[in-house]
C-alpha cells in the first residue's frame, strides 16, 4: 500500500472509531447498529465498516484500545515488565485518569457499567477487551517485580486489586457518585498519592 493510501486508510479508520465511540456512548454495545455508526462517521455505507474492522466486536475493541490511554501501555506487554515500579505505576495511573478528560469516553464508561450489570454478554466482551487485560497485565508485572526482589512478595491478586481499587473509586466519585472535591482534586495528586501509598506497602525492609 502506497504511503498516501496508507494515510487515507488510517484517517478513515480513525473517522469510524470516533463515530463508533459516539454511538456506543449513546446507545451501548448491543443496541448500536452499523448504520448508525456509518452515519456518525460520515462514511455513507455501513458495509464500508467491514473494510476496516472484522465485526462490531472488533470495532468496539479498537474503540476502547485507542480511546483508553491505559490500554496502550498494556498492549506493549513484555517490554514494560522491567520498567521500575514507580515509573510504570505512575504512567499507568496517569493514563487511567486521562481517559476521563474525554467526555464521550466518560459517557461510554457510564453506559458500559450499567449495561454490564444487566447483560452478562456485554460484561464479558467489555472485560475481555479492557478490565481483564488490565488486571492480567498488572498481575504479571507485579509478580515479575516480586520475583526480581524489587517488591515484597505477597498475594499478587490482592496486590493488583489494592492498586486498581483507588482509581476505580476515583472514577466513581468523580463521574457517578460525585463528591464535593471532584472538581478540585488534581488528577496528578491522585496518581502520586496512590503510587506512594501502594509502594510504601510493598517496599522491601532490611529484615526481609
Amino acid at each position: 500500500m502506497a504511503p498516501r493510501d496508507e494515510q487515507d486508510y488510517e484517517n478513515r479508520r480513525q473517522q469510524i472509531i470516533d463515530g463508533a465511540l459516539q454511538v456506543f456512548a449513546r446507545k451501548g454495545f448491543e443496541r448500536a447498529t452499523n448504520k448508525e455508526i456509518a452515519a456518525a462517521s460520515n462514511i455513507g455505507s455501513a458495509g464500508l465498516i467491514y473494510h476496516y474492522f472484522k465485526d462490531k466486536t472488533d470495532l468496539f475493541r479498537q474503540v476502547i484500545e485507542e480511546r483508553a490511554p491505559a490500554l496502550r501501555i498494556i498492549i506493549r506487554g513484555d517490554e514494560m515488565l522491567d520498567v521500575p515500579p514507580r515509573e510504570l505505576l505512575t504512567t499507568f495511573g496517569v493514563a487511567f485518569v486521562e481517559t476521563f478528560d474525554n467526555l464521550t469516553a466518560v459517557a461510554l464508561f457510564k453506559l458500559l457499567l450499567s449495561e454490564a450489570v444487566r447483560h452478562p454478554s456485554v460484561a464479558e466482551v467489555f472485560n475481555r477487551i479492557g478490565p481483564g487485560r488490565g488486571f492480567a497485565f498488572l498481575s504479571r508485572y507485579l509478580a515479575h517485580q516480586m520475583d526480581k526482589g524489587t517488591l515484597r512478595r505477597m498475594d499478587v491478586g490482592a496486590a493488583t486489586r489494592s492498586f486498581l481499587g483507588p482509581f476505580i473509586a476515583y472514577a466513581l466519585t468523580r463521574e457517578v457518585f460525585v463528591q464535593p472535591d471532584a472538581a478540585t482534586l488534581d488528577p496528578q495528586v491522585m496518581v502520586d498519592t496512590v503510587v506512594e501509598i501502594f509502594l510504601n506497602g510493598l517496599q522491601i525492609t532490611p529484615q526481609e
